[in-house]
């Protein structure tokens, strides 16, 4: 009786550990959770903390120095100490630039987000059409087995001659093969995308969705306008160029001299005295380094980002008017596969198994339009695959999500 109740619970157990019973995961899940558990992600954002490190450590003040000397001579000690004043605002342009780096990288950080959201894109739809390709072959597969049952029927009346049942069983072998292959490169599909969402590399994926679902785009003039603002490469560059102006401002500041401020006392001096007090200033003359080449090389920099920025800008527009076009042509590739090419090829395809079943025609030419209708589904579902991969460089290249 408790094995009897304990079986099912174990059947359900395995299951649910092999991907089924989990709610489907849609295009939406996976991004959101890549966007969560991508470890390489995660391992960028560590890159923050280290940032604001650096914030602390750029608001340092100089530390004090004490000295204490004893001597044979009067007076036999002394006590000094020595403490540095920045001037010329130095600390705080260290700090304006330690917080224009943290912003550099949280720019980095937001460039490697959406490069994991396009390859997350382009994982879940090649699982979802390594996934469609294998139902694809399994039903060529189930479609060749017919095929011989009809020929072997077709033999034992003496219909055909053997040739046509070995050609049959050709084919049969084929479409088996095929069918492995297209099984073993959907688990190698979904093995990818399962690395990128930081899941178990052995659990099957439950996917929801289809790869059919291309998505809409708004006008080309709103790409240009948004990658101008988002576009991560003219981005980074545009945070450079921030953060090498401050860079020039520390830079300049540091042509003025510090100040060391020194009090102390000399002790022990008798008869004349137990305890003397002494203080003085120190300054450094800045009459032969004056940050010459700092200034020189963050002003050389600082021409160099800009002329950047001007070429990028270029860039980005031809970059996005190109991928915009060319997911406009994959998406109408696919159109025509769905509407015009796949639907005519099945047609065909029955067309000739009406025609060998009624003695009209010979195995070859049944094979043949059984293959083209294979071949033609095939590209069909690589136009969906390169039309929802294009899209995915689009995005990234816009900067920003076009959902």
């Amino acid at each position: 009786m408790i094995l009897h109740r304990v079986g099912p619970l174990l059947v359900v157990s395995a299951l649910i550990s092999g991907g089924w019973g989990q709610q489907p995961l849609d295009l939406k899940m996976a991004l959101a959770e890549a966007d969560a558990n991508n470890l390489e992600l995660r391992a960028a954002l560590q890159q923050r903390a280290m940032a604001l490190a650096g914030i602390a450590t750029a608001r340092q003040i100089p530390n004090p120095t004490v000295t204490f000397g004893a001597l044979r001579d009067v007076p036999h000690e002394s006590v000094t100490i020595d403490q540095p004043i920045e001037l010329g605002g130095k600390r705080s342009n260290r700090i304006a630039v330690a917080r224009e780096e943290q912003r550099a990288t949280d720019v980095d950080i937001a460039a490697l987000r959406r490069q994991i959201r396009r390859r997350t894109r382009e994982a879940f739809f090649r699982a979802l059409t390594a996934r469609a390709q294998a139902e694809q072959s399994k039903a060529a597969l189930d479609l060749a087995t017919r095929t011989k049952d009809v020929v072997r029927q077709r033999f034992e009346a003496g219909d055909v001659a053997e040739l046509e049942v070995i050609q049959a069983d050709v084919e049969l072998a084929r479409a088996d093969a095929d069918y492995q292959f297209a099984s073993q490169l959907q688990r190698a599909a979904e093995v990818q995308l399962a690395a990128l969402l930081n899941r178990s590399l052995t659990a099957a994926l439950n996917l929801g969705g289809s790869a059919e679902e291309l998505p809409t785009v708004m006008p080309l003039e709103q790409f240009a306008s948004t990658a101008m603002q988002s576009n991560s490469d003219l981005a980074k560059t545009l945070q450079a160029m921030r953060t090498e102006e401050r860079r020039l401002e520390l830079a300049k500041s540091q042509r003025i001299p510090n100040v060391d401020l020194q009090a102390g006392a000399d002790l022990n001096a008798p008869p004349d005295f137990n305890v003397g007090p002494k203080g003085q200033i120190a300054m450094q003359l800045p009459l032969f380094y004056r940050e010459q080449g700092e200034i020189s090389l963050a002003k050389a920099r600082l021409e160099l980002l800009r002329l950047t920025a001007d070429s990028q800008r270029t860039n980005v527009a031809a970059q996005v008017t190109a991928a915009y076009y060319d997911f406009n042509a994959k998406a109408h590739q696919a159109e025509q596969f769905r509407n015009r090419m796949v639907p005519e090829t099945v047609k065909l395809e029955e067309m000739a198994r009406e025609s060998y079943q009624a003695g009209k025609s010979n195995l070859l030419t049944l094979i043949d339009a059984q293959r083209k209708l294979n071949d033609v589904k095939k590209a069909y579902l690589d136009s969906l695959f390169s039309a929802q991969s294009s899209f995915a460089s689009l995005e990234e290249l816009v900067g920003a999500s076009l959902d």
